[in-house]
């Protein structure tokens, strides 16, 4: 088993697991890797150090890692105070210029994942009716709830537009999956 530490084009840093070299190369031609994170399939593999393990030998953990993903900045606050809670990234793709910023760190890049994980256990998907079921709770037309879905550019427009809010969330297929 080769574990391997990879990036993306979005400088988000991640691990995998591959039985070989050639299944890291052959997957990757595939265009079967992808960021966890903004599934970029822009992946290139970095150099790392091997860890031998002899056993018997604890490494200290790094001192603050408790809390990092505590103080990374990244909320995980119910999404039911808001009906409306989030949107899938089809067609809300929004861009931002890299330039100047800094890579998230591993802590922050796992906040993200648990807030977004948190987001689908605690959301319900009702796909392209996105628009539809936020307006009808809304208007007081059914029942509210927490709900993610698909809309259009100009559908998150015309809702904001109306007072509902809703937000982008990109879900990089991986996370849709059961299989971590």
């Amino acid at each position: 088993m080769k574990v391997l530490d990879l990036q993306c084009g979005q400088q988000h840093l991640f691990e995998g697991w591959f039985g070989s070299e050639d299944d890291f190369q052959s997957q990757l031609a595939r265009g079967l890797v992808e960021c966890p994170l903004c599934a970029d399939k822009a992946v290139v593999k970095m150099p790392s150090a091997p860890r031998l393990n002899f056993g018997g030998h604890a490494s200290p953990a790094p001192s603050g890692t408790a809390t990092a993903a505590s103080d990374a900045g990244m909320s995980t606050g119910s999404a039911s105070t808001a009906p409306t809670a989030s949107t899938e990234s089809t067609g809300l793709t929004a861009t931002a210029d890299h330039a100047g910023q800094s890579a998230p760190s591993p802590e922050q890049q796992a906040a993200f994942l648990k807030a977004v994980r948190h987001v689908l256990a605690n959301t319900e998907d009702v796909g392209n009716r996105f628009a539809t079921q936020a307006r009808a709770m809304h208007y007081g037309d059914a029942e509210p709830r927490s709900i993610r879905g698909q809309a259009t550019q100009q559908e998150a427009v015309e809702l904001l537009e109306e007072g509902i809010d809703v937000m982008a969330l990109p879900l990089p297929a991986a996370l849709k999956e059961t299989l971590q």
